[in-house]
């Protein structure tokens, strides 16, 4: 192995009713590109923060280049040379490039100086940015540019990527990892956490695996299945997800000529939109984050309404209708962003069940709440998608990001919805819950419900959806058998190709 840039030894980390870290040991060697893998609540998130700054542990050493490493926040860490990119980016979308990384750095110079930097930084490492564009206008590959250049600017020597490509598309991507790995070349160390096990094959040379707060293995990716990486954070077998065989029924979602102007000046219009999806349909669509996504989702759910025709859900118009009124007539939404807006942060998981599923689950009479009905339905949801809280009673905010999405979707699918309009279901989801998650969606479909899955996850279309269509802005593709596209000819079509010719495989 190659000189030890940070050892951890023995790192143990405490919360009440759970051991996030429990004396977890492992070196990260200069210029080595190291996993870091297990399932959602395996403490990744904790321990990285332990790395950063942002948590103290409990016990347990950290050595960097040999000296004690005790960093008492982010700014420290930063000095001593550790730089992280956030799964979700912290950046303001009124400011410039230039002016979002100021904000990051202790003493930036002067904006003619910065802007120069960031041009030469940038395309030195083939992440090219323009420092005076607006960032509400960039894309999110773009975006997550301005997040590592950022970074790079700190001359980091371990740079810690958090979910890096969750929101990029396959070309974008590639060019991440030749960045990722040029760096590598040059001595800088990277942490890499992700769910997508192909990726840790074609990238790290090592990886690190949790479980349940423990280090309980390690191996050499290139060396490694991806099934068996999975089945080595899970501890058990992984189930793949059945599609068994169905014929389509009438439609049950039908959109025709829909036009909407994004909410914020920062959003995507939707531009003549077309869609019809049917009984038993998995319908799949792509496209890269910022493309009209939660628009479209905005519009299926009610919380934007429309002419009453320009959606029709079994034929009947309800585009003037609220969610309400929509999910009592059976179509059901779960939102991207899980804190906020699928999910209250500080109500109890009993009280976010009620949220949603008051009117299909009969939790209220005559203007009463049927608590005791909601615990049944929270604990229900729980048991049915294993997602790993004390109980019901805790706040959403407490659950790790991956268990509180089973919990989201957990809760519609067990509405028995007649249309379920998904944006990225398993988004920061482990292999194992991805898989239960997707073949919920699967089950719902062959027991004649329509699915709507909207998703970056290019894997997850090609695997459960019938049919997909490519959303890129705010307009949507015509629809093509999914079984005649490949991940490549997609990752085009999210990138706005989807007016040209693409030769079928």
């Amino acid at each position: 192995m190659t000189d030890i840039l940070l050892s951890l030894k023995g790192l143990t980390k405490a919360y009440p009713g759970v051991v996030a870290n429990n004396n977890v040991s492992f070196d990260i060697g200069v210029g080595e590109v190291h996993a870091l893998l297990g399932e959602n609540g395996a403490g990744k998130s904790t321990l990285v923060k332990m790395i950063y700054g942002l948590v103290k542990p409990d016990s347990g050493t950290m050595t960097l280049r040999g000296q004690a490493f005790t960093p008492s926040e982010p700014r420290a860490a930063r000095a001593d040379g550790i730089a992280m990119v956030f799964q979700h980016f912290s950046l303001f979308d009124a400011l410039n490039v230039a002016e979002n990384i100021a904000l990051g750095m202790e003493n930036p110079p002067a904006m003619r100086d910065l802007a120069m930097r960031i041009r030469e930084v940038s395309e030195n490492y083939g992440l090219p940015l323009d420092p005076y564009k607006t960032v509400g206008g960039l894309s999110a590959g773009e975006r997550q540019r301005v997040e590592i250049i950022r970074c790079l600017l700190q001359d980091p020597k371990l740079l810690i990527m958090d979910e890096p490509t969750s929101v990029l598309t396959p070309q974008e991507v590639d060019i991440l990892f030749e960045t990722l790995r040029k760096l590598s070349s040059e001595g800088t160390a990277i942490l890499y956490i992700s769910h997508k096990l192909e990726e840790i094959r074609s990238l790290c040379d090592h990886a690190t695996v949790l479980r349940l707060g423990e280090n309980v293995g390690e191996c050499t990716p290139a060396d490694t299945t991806a099934r068996e990486m999975a089945e080595l954070m899970v501890g058990t077998e992984l189930l793949t997800p059945e599609r068994s065989g169905r014929d389509f029924g009438e439609v049950a979602l039908d959109i025709s000529g829909l036009s909407a102007d994004a909410p914020s000046d920062f959003g995507t219009s939707l531009k003549n939109v077309h869609m019809t999806v049917r009984k038993g349909e998995v319908f799949g669509i792509g496209g890269v984050a910022g493309n009209g996504q939660d628009e479209l989702l905005g519009v299926l759910s009610g919380e934007t309404t429309t002419q009453a025709d320009a959606v029709r859900l079994h034929g009947g118009p309800v585009g003037n209708l609220g969610p309400t009124a929509r999910r009592k007539l059976g179509l059901l939404t779960a939102p991207e962003e899980r804190l906020g807006h699928a999910a209250a942060p500080d109500m109890s998981l009993t009280e976010n069940a009620m949220l949603t599923g008051s009117a299909r689950e009969g939790l209220e009479s005559n203007g009463f709440l049927k608590w005791g009905l909601a615990k049944d339905f929270a604990d229900k949801i729980i048991k049915a998608f294993d997602v790993r809280t004390p109980g019901p009673e805790n706040a959403a905010r407490s659950l790790s990001g991956g268990n509180l999405q089973k919990f989201v979707i957990g809760r519609e699918v067990l509405q028995h919805p007649e249309v379920l309009v998904v944006n990225q279901p398993t988004w920061g989801v482990d292999a194992a819950a991805a898989a239960s998650i997707r073949q919920a969606l699967l089950d719902l479909a062959a027991n004649g419900a329509a699915v709507i899955c909207i998703s970056q996850d290019l894997d997850e279309l090609m695997e459960i959806s019938d049919n997909f269509a490519a959303l890129n802005e705010g307009r949507l593709s015509a629809p093509r058998p999914t079984a005649e596209l490949n991940v490549e000819e997609i990752g085009l079509m999210m990138g706005g190709a989807h007016g040209m010719e693409v030769s079928h495989v």
